[in-house]
């Protein structure tokens, strides 16, 4: 279902008081999800649960397969198709489904497979928090800071939440499948603050594309960018806790 925002403005306009005021502290911390506090398992562990409930895994045994798997999804991505049917994708679930289907039967060993492929993508543990989100997500909460998500995604990542446990730990979650919307658009920015009761000027959204995740600073947050890297320990979002303090 896709919810109107009536009840949000489009854009933050602080009052000239609030100008001239000092900067308010945190009061709450907004999250993107993909590769800052989530990340998809490894590709070798969904290519096997791939194989595996398709008869397939046969094929992963031969020497180099993996990695031929790999090559051939790179190549495929770059396709002028495939990247038409990428554009919008997070708006619905539908499109996502689309969009992974038209990518997909582009590879050798996941064309016909591509329903098993869905599903294991969007399964509750394909889907793993990064060694220091629960630690950072509760030292968020015993400071008293209210948590919330602000994704694009084209389902409902609060399975994924809920399966490490970790939904008690987040407040609200904003995502562009159920609004409509994509980030940058400030109207999910500014719900995310609604929801939570935040003054946008005394939230932080913490992200890893300048671009859609940097769009909050266009509506009064403050915004931290992390390194668009392909992390396999730690994501480094200590570096938030010293930014609320």
């Amino acid at each position: 279902m896709i919810h109107t925002l009536f009840e949000t403005p489009s854009a933050y306009r602080p009052s000239d008081a609030e100008m001239a005021a000092p900067v308010p502290p945190v009061q709450a911390v907004l999250f993107d999800f993909s590769n800052t506090i989530f990340q998809m398992t490894d590709l070798r562990t969904w290519l096997h649960r791939v194989g595996a409930a398709c008869d397939r895994l046969a094929l992963l045994d031969e020497p180099g397969a993996v990695a031929g798997i790999s090559d051939q999804l790179r190549a495929a991505f770059r396709l002028p198709s495939v990247v038409g049917l990428q554009e919008g994708r997070d708006l619905s679930s539908d499109r996502h489904r689309r969009a992974m289907r038209g990518w997909w039967e582009q590879v050798d060993f996941l064309r016909g497979a591509e329903e098993a492929a869905y599903r294991e993508l969007t399964a509750p543990d394909a889907w793993v928090p990064y060694p220091d989100t629960e630690p950072v997500l509760r030292a968020l909460r015993e400071r008293g800071l209210r948590i919330g998500i602000v994704s694009d995604f084209a389902w409902d990542l609060r399975t994924h939440l809920a399966h490490h446990g970790l939904e008690a730990l987040v407040d609200t979650c904003v995502i562009s499948y159920e609004q409509g919307r994509e980030k940058p658009d400030p109207q999910l920015f500014l719900k995310a603050c609604a929801d939570l009761g935040a003054d946008p000027r005394a939230t932080l959204m913490v992200g890893d594309n300048p671009v859609r995740d940097g769009g909050a600073a266009a509506c009064g947050l403050r915004t931290y960018i992390l390194p668009a890297e392909n992390r396999t320990g730690e994501r480094g979002l200590a570096d938030v806790l010293r930014l609320v303090t």
